[in-house]
């Protein structure tokens, strides 16, 4: 019993592991926009679709700071 107990835990903690990864909707507009180019391969698709749903919300002067980061 105890020993399933055991790896029920070990497999569940495993799993948490492999699912986490950075959370783009909890950070603002202005430091996703700070951090292009400094996210993880696995996670550039998830990134830029964050960023692709806040662009028309973006002011002008954060939709500036966008482009300069896309020609980087």
């Amino acid at each position: 019993m105890k020993r399933l107990l055991k790896t029920f835990l070990l497999t569940l903690l495993l799993v948490s592991f492999l699912q986490a990864g950075e959370n783009f909707s909890e950070m603002s507009t202005q430091e996703l926009i700070a951090i292009m180019g400094y996210v993880k391969p696995h996670e550039k698709v998830k990134f830029h679709k964050e960023l692709e749903s806040r662009l028309p919300s973006m002011s002008a002067d954060e939709k500036n700071k966008y482009k300069q980061n896309l020609q980087k």
